[in-house]
């Protein structure tokens, strides 16, 4: 198939609650405008009290040669001195959709010193994602994902999931998940050498995805979803993200298998519901 078997996402409620109030602040309508600017711009949101974690080991960035849903070449190397933010996410994705005005906010504040590219992971026709783009007004380049730089990049078994790469061109952090607005911004900051009053450290596996509790995952242990349409299997995973366990776990079908794989409850329960949908 065309993701990897081991699927992950942290998608927590009270991260969630947070995102979605620091989104309210960074989309209000006092952002500076290009003709208000003088200067450096200034931190949308304070940074006391956030960490800031980058891989001590930053890898080169995937060569990325693709053209946009408009027809635009879109290339990397563009982009050199930069601090690129690369967001893979689904039109079918909740939580996808929900950071978006937090990532628009950050691309038109920090539009001198950041570049966020979208990608794509829908199995729908890109004309079909160009439409749903277009009634989001994106201010970022949107392409379609490809299997070559997913690889590249360890696979993309959950979205959203959201790479940076800092100005030399290596990748720094991966966050699987949505993002904390906050944490983001200041991530750029601390990139493009901007002032932050953020802690900065480095640690060995920032990059390296986690295993936790799942949320929009595109793959469930267990579970064969290869025989299903791209329709069917969009449902599949959108019931099996909503329907709990009754195992004791309080967890859906999804975040109970991922989390324990040899659970003997939900494995036939996911199986049903995948049955029901192929028929």
């Amino acid at each position: 198939m065309r993701r990897s078997t081991f699927a992950i996402v942290v998608v927590g409620l009270g991260l969630l609650l947070v995102g979605a109030a620091v989104t309210r602040h960074l989309t209000g309508s006092w952002l500076p405008t290009a003709d208000a600017r003088t200067g450096p711009p200034p931190a949308l949101t304070s940074g006391r009290g956030v960490k800031v974690t980058f891989t001590e080991n930053p890898q080169p960035a995937p060569e990325i040669a693709l053209t946009d849903l408009d027809g635009r070449p879109v290339n990397a190397a563009d982009w050199k001195g930069k601090v690129v933010l690369v967001n893979f996410w689904a039109t079918w994705c909740g939580p996808c959709v929900e950071e978006i005005p937090a990532l628009e906010a950050l691309q038109e504040h920090y539009r001198d010193q950041l570049v966020i590219l979208g990608l794509s992971i829908d199995t729908k026709p890109a004309a079909e994602v160009k439409q749903f783009a277009a009634r989001l007004k994106l201010n970022y380049p949107v392409a379609m994902s490809t299997e070559a730089i997913e690889s590249a990049l360890g696979g993309i078994s959950a979205v959203p999931v959201t790479f940076l790469i800092d100005p030399e061109g290596r990748v720094v952090q991966r966050h699987v998940g949505l993002i904390n607005p906050t944490v983001t911004e200041h991530e750029i900051r601390t990139l493009a050498k901007l002032p932050s009053e953020a802690t900065v450290s480095y640690t060995k596996d920032t990059v390296r995805p986690l295993l936790t509790n799942a949320a929009y995952a595109t793959e469930i242990p267990g579970l064969d979803l290869s025989k299903l349409t791209p329709a069917q299997r969009e449902t599949a995973l959108k019931q099996l993200n909503a329907d709990h366990c009754t195992c004791g776990c309080g967890l859906t079908l999804a975040q109970c298998r991922i989390n324990d794989p040899d659970c003997t409850v939900s494995l036939p329960l996911a199986q049903d519901v995948v049955k029901k949908i192929a028929r």
